[in-house]
């Protein structure tokens, strides 16, 4: 199983970055006329992705976990922004499931991960020492992928 060394091994952030993709391909539509919407549900996206890695950059268990709780509200926001982009008619049925959905799915493992840092003996990389009998992030990692 692959160990988790940096924000970019995380799958909560690899989902995230799919949407940030997809979203900017919808806004940049004829049809997403609405600059304030386009504007506010772009911001709300690439908001997951970067309070993902802020937190992980941060160095403790308590601070990572702070910014995964922004991220999955940001979840929700874009969610929330998705209704609005579905009723005034900027995005079909289909593309408003399919995002809805990946919203969804990126929110839940966010919780997931926030759930087992709870629980955890991992205290952040801030406070690693080599001799130290603490588990590392990639053991810890690697203990919740398997």
């Amino acid at each position: 199983m692959a160990s988790v060394k940096r924000f970019e091994d995380l799958i909560c952030w690899q989902k995230g970055r799919e949407l940030v993709k997809e979203i900017y391909y919808f806004t940049s539509s004829k049809e997403f006329s609405d600059y304030g919407l386009k504007n506010q549900i772009q911001r709300a996206t690439i908001s997951i992705v970067s309070n993902i890695a802020e937190g992980f950059e941060r160095g403790t268990r308590e601070e990572f976990v702070y910014f995964l709780y922004i991220a999955k509200g940001s979840c929700g926001e874009v969610r929330a922004q998705l209704y609005a982009a579905y009723d005034l008619g900027y995005i079909s049925v289909n593309n408003f499931k399919s995002l809805s959905a990946k919203t969804k799915h990126i929110s839940a493992i966010i919780y997931r991960l926030i759930e087992s840092l709870k629980v955890s003996r991992f205290k952040g990389l801030k406070y690693k020492q080599n001799n130290s009998k603490e588990e590392s992030w990639s053991e810890f990692m690697k203990k919740k992928l398997s």
